[in-house]
This record gives structure tokens, sequence and C-alpha cells, in this order.
């Protein structure tokens, strides 16, 4: 999905989760902020990364997605 990035939550998720999985460390927090970092160049992080911040942590912590 890398040629195709939008400005939106979902396309941010779907790149989020693509990234995670690519991502080694055990704090999750920090596994977080990493994945961010590596997606900086995605439109919806340039935007709006606090926004992007609280997408990952929901999918990551309330949706118990990669547990």
């Amino acid at each position: 999905m890398k040629d195709k990035l939008y400005n939106n939550a979902d396309s941010f998720s779907i790149s989020f989760d693509e990234e995670w999985q690519k991502v080694k460390c055990d704090d999750l927090n920090e596994k977080i902020e990493m994945v961010i970092e590596l997606l900086n160049d995605h439109p919806f992080v340039a935007s709006n990364i606090d926004m992007a911040r609280k997408i990952a942590k929901f999918r990551i912590f309330s949706l118990k997605r990669f547990h």
C-alpha cells in the first residue's frame, strides 16, 4: 500500500499495522513512537501527529491488536 497514501485514519492504520509487524521492541509505548517515526512522511502523520498517536494507542491498547 506504500504507493497509495491518503490523509486519513484508515490509510494511516493500514500503514501502521504493516510497520508494526516489522519493528522489534518489547515496550509498547516506545514501539508506537518508533513506528510513528518511520511513518513521519505519511500524510496523516505529517498533518496530525497527535491524532496519529491516539489512533495508534487505540489500536494497540483498546483493540488489543498484535498482543
